[in-house]
């Protein structure tokens, strides 16, 4: 159950945070591989200069954070938050491993993480996501993210969505 994880507050390009991100960002590459300059050439590049940052400078102290789920000791899912230059946050790089999904972990990673925004004095999180993750799109709809428009000028995002905490 979902209710049984434990967060954590981790480096993002250490041990669990950083093996969490490299999965997530291998399948974004698989999902997305024809979208952007890479396109055919090895998939999208979160790391592109026209992408928005989310890296350990971004996703850590002292405005930002990533959080790793664990269950039993076992990393099962993660994501951070980093502060937009207006004040607000975005919430970035959430993944629940494959053999964990349809469980409910996502929602719960999205609460840890609104947690966590408020904690650090934040009153609203944005995030985005692609085309091809309408269950990413449909869970936030369903936590009462609003649609609004590009906030970040990311090229590959369709969905960008706006909470008040």
């Amino acid at each position: 159950m979902p209710h049984e994880l434990e967060f954590r507050r981790v480096k993002v390009d250490e041990g669990d945070g950083s093996r969490l991100v490299s999965a997530m960002v291998g399948e974004m590459r698989e999902l997305y591989w024809d979208v952007g300059p890479a396109a055919g050439s090895g998939g999208l590049d979160l790391d592109a200069a026209d992408m928005p940052k989310a890296g350990p400078a971004e996703l850590g102290p002292p405005h930002g954070t990533f959080l790793v789920g664990y269950r039993d000791g076992v990393a099962v899912c993660g994501g951070g938050l980093k502060r937009l230059p207006d004040g607000t946050c975005e919430i970035k790089r959430m993944y629940v491993v494959p053999e964990e999904r349809g469980r409910g972990i996502a929602r719960v990673l999205l609460h840890a993480l609104e947690d966590a925004a408020r904690d650090l004095g934040y009153a609203v999180a944005r995030l985005d996501t692609g085309p091809r993750q309408d269950h990413a799109r449909d869970l936030y709809l369903a936590e009462g993210y609003v649609e609004v428009g590009n906030f970040n000028a990311n090229p590959v995002a369709t969905f960008f969505g706006e909470k008040r905490l």
